[in-house]
């Protein structure tokens, strides 16, 4: 890695409470503990400039006409007036490189002042947009018959998708989270793809931190709770272990916040919902639970997964997106096919605890392997790559400039 590279990053997620955000302050973290020259340029809530040692940021308040995109994320179509302060501060700061991470306002504005003034740019894709815009037409117009919203669901998600693509041959390198995506991302856009997992806090996220010794058998889930993350089926599963095991003593430890908390509430019985949480209070819901359920089927990568396997708790997960790449089959949890793939496992682990017990160890284990410093590193590496790109376009068989 070279140290004296500068880095100008545009995270459309950063005080917000998020994977990606949350990937955003490692990077910082990451940074700032080696000294690098950094420029963080993000949305705020007042516009202005500060420093942190060797980084600099540049909070950019975003228009009452913003449009909200998820719990505390938003859209703002005019935030592209704030084009002419980003420009000067490129100028003073710089950079060698320029990475965004998605399609929303901040990236935008990053990528058309790396365009502006030739910087190689390093896209990160962190997010399915086209199926998360699929579910939530899908909620949306659930009142029509079921065909007909498949059917438009199926278009937008296709149109998504290939805006999407035509957006990402933008950048000279792109970042995938997962082998799935990073053949997608190379197919559609024809630019050099590499993979960027994600790494774990193995202190912040342990079996230590366990406060409940009491024979319940605990069911877990953290993050949004929003129709694209199909959190409804959490009740669905409560339902069916109501049915097989109807003496059994479980309950449900639901962290996070959305729109589906309501109806999760009403109709959930052995539920205790803690709202969004952090730091040891996290921790500590992580650690008491046994099984941590994920049964979305539109992250990219998920890092809830990998922060429960730090935690000594394997996980179920869908056989769609990124968390079945994690997922170590009958070591560290399961990939449902379907519902009855959800319920066979989650019954089968309440009945068997020491294969419960084995696998909670071997969670363990795997994500003492995954740290953040290895990501990053290899991020710089990317970051490299692209500046050695720009600078050599007959190296890169891709290229189109």
């Amino acid at each position: 890695m070279n140290e004296s590279t500068r880095v100008a990053f545009f995270p459309d997620s950063f005080l917000e409470v998020n994977g990606v955000a949350m990937t955003s302050k490692r990077l910082i973290n990451y940074v700032k503990a080696r000294n690098l020259a950094f420029l963080c340029v993000h949305a705020g809530t007042s516009t202005g400039e500060s420093r942190d040692g060797s980084i600099e940021y540049l909070s950019l308040k975003r228009s009452p006409i913003a449009l909200p995109m998820d719990e505390d994320l938003k859209y703002d179509p005019l935030f592209q007036r704030h084009s002419r302060r980003v420009l000067r501060k490129l100028v003073e700061f710089k950079p060698d490189v320029l990475h965004i991470t998605g399609l929303n306002d901040v990236s935008i504005i990053g990528a058309h002042l790396a365009w502006k003034l030739n910087l190689p740019l390093v896209g990160s894709w962190h997010t399915n947009l086209h199926e998360f815009g699929a579910h939530r037409l899908a909620r949306l117009f659930r009142f029509l018959p079921k065909k007909t919203v498949e059917s438009f669901t199926s278009f937008t998600e296709k149109k998504i998708l290939a805006g999407a693509m035509l957006y990402y041959k933008m950048p000279k390198l792109i970042l995938a989270p997962n082998r799935e995506l990073l053949e997608a991302l190379e197919k559609g856009t024809g630019r050099e793809t590499r993979l960027m997992t994600r790494g774990v806090d193995t202190e912040m996220f342990s079996p230590v931190k366990r406060t409940v010794s009491d024979g319940t058998m605990r069911f877990g889930f953290v993050g949004r709770l929003r129709a694209e993350k199909n959190v409804r089926m959490l009740q669905e599963l409560e339902r069916a272990i109501e049915r097989e095991r109807p003496d059994a003593k479980f309950e449900f430890i639901i962290v996070g916040e959305g729109n589906e908390r309501v109806w999760l509430e009403e109709n959930m019985r052995h539920a205790v919902f803690t709202g969004f949480l952090e730091g040891e209070s996290l921790s500590e819901a992580y650690a008491n639970m046994d099984l941590f359920v994920f049964p979305s089927e539109t992250d990219a990568f998920g890092n809830v997964v990998q922060e429960a396997y730090a935690s000594g708790v394997p996980v179920l997960v869908t056989d769609k997106g990124g968390p079945k790449f994690m997922t170590e089959v009958g070591k560290t949890g399961f990939v449902c096919e379907n519902f009855d793939d959800f319920v066979k496992f989650a019954v089968e682990l309440m009945d068997n605890r020491e294969k419960l017990l084995r696998i909670k160890e071997y969670a363990r284990e795997y994500s003492l392997s995954k740290t953040w410093d290895s990501v990053f590193d290899s991020v710089y590496d990317t970051y490299e790559r692209a500046i050695f790109l720009r600078k050599n376009p007959r190296n890169d068989d891709r290229s189109d400039t």
